[in-house]
């Protein structure tokens, strides 16, 4: 059985190289691995490392990009059994991240899968604690419900081909496969044994349109939520005494408390600005997709927990 590991490139120089050697030291049972790299216009060399390594590579232009017209393109470039997507500035944490995240797909339990994503020393502490959210550390093998992120997943080719990426949204590509492929009795795993780091380095303003972004793309899957100007303020203050007592009790540093503000009010602005024409929408569910607030076992923040020992949605491309 082949993997084909596509990944979809802007100017990933930074973290490209660390991707490609991870990959290179994936030990796996029996399963061939293949690399695809589909570019979308870089100039800081990262062809140029995707080569070096051996990478098959393909290009899109700028003016025809979109997360799912470029997963779908990619996608349609490989050979593999199995489509891997992982973003080019995640980096898997051990070597047996791509058996571990396509073992639910051999298995025939799951036809999507989906690993768990953490930030390192430098992200932002409020991001780390969204991904402390949304990627904890229990699998569940299939999962109930449809989330799941492309930074680092795995999908049945076969399941693709009669299934493809909605090529007009403007983020979540992913969640809106997932929706339609549950609806269709496929079944999602994910899988906290295939952990990457997920590296972001963004201005606030594109911390702001990548949230933008991503609601204006939920408006499409579930056009019935609403983020009111309450419900911002209401989560800016939440999430902030959140992380700041979080940051306090686990002795963290690394982010400042001003710094942690203005990343929340960056994600709920841009949230609000994507999502605020839409119809009123249950609490559970604003809390569920709107307040990165984790329960209280994930509020301990353990964000590497089990995986110190060996090294937030967001199907995105990063901004030039």
């Amino acid at each position: 059985m082949l993997a084909s590991i596509v990944v979809r490139t802007l100017n990933e120089a930074r973290y490209l190289g660390d991707l490609m050697v991870m990959i290179g030291r994936q030990r796996t049972n029996g399963l061939r691995v293949e690399v695809v790299v589909i570019d979308s216009g870089s100039t800081d060399g990262t062809v140029e490392i995707a080569r070096q390594h051996g990478a098959r590579v393909t290009t899109i232009r700028k003016s025809e990009f979109s997360f799912g017209r470029s997963l779908n393109r990619g996608s349609d470039f490989a050979d593999g059994d199995i489509l891997v997507y992982i973003s080019g500035h995640c980096v898997p944490v051990h070597d047996t991240w791509l058996q571990d995240l396509c073992q639910p797909l051999i298995d025939g339990k799951a036809a999507y899968s989906y690993g768990r994503q953490i930030g390192d020393d430098d992200s932002n502490y409020s991001e780390r604690r969204i991904f402390a959210k949304y990627y904890p550390d229990q699998s569940a093998i299939p999962q109930t419900g449809f989330f799941i992120n492309n930074a680092n997943s795995a999908l049945l080719r076969e399941v693709w081909k009669d299934n493809q990426f909605d090529e007009q949204l403007t983020g979540l590509e992913d969640m809106d496969l997932g929706k339609r492929l549950v609806a269709k009795d496929h079944k999602i795993a994910y899988v906290a044994a295939a952990p990457v780091f997920h590296h972001h380095r963004e201005s606030w303003a594109q911390v702001r349109r990548r949230f933008e972004r991503e609601a204006l793309a939920l408006r499409t899957i579930m056009p019935e939520v609403h983020l009111s100007r309450l419900d911002v303020m209401r989560c800016v203050i939440s999430s902030v005494l959140g992380d700041w007592r979080a940051a306090a009790t686990k002795g963290v540093r690394s982010t400042s408390r001003r710094d942690m503000l203005r990343y929340r009010w960056n994600q709920y602005l841009g949230s609000y600005k994507g999502n605020h024409e839409h119809k009123l929408l249950s609490q559970s569910a604003k809390e569920h997709f709107f307040y990165p607030q984790a329960n209280e076992k994930e509020a301990k923040d353990d964000w590497l927990g089990p995986l110190r020992r060996t090294p937030p949605h967001e199907s995105q491309q990063p901004e030039s």
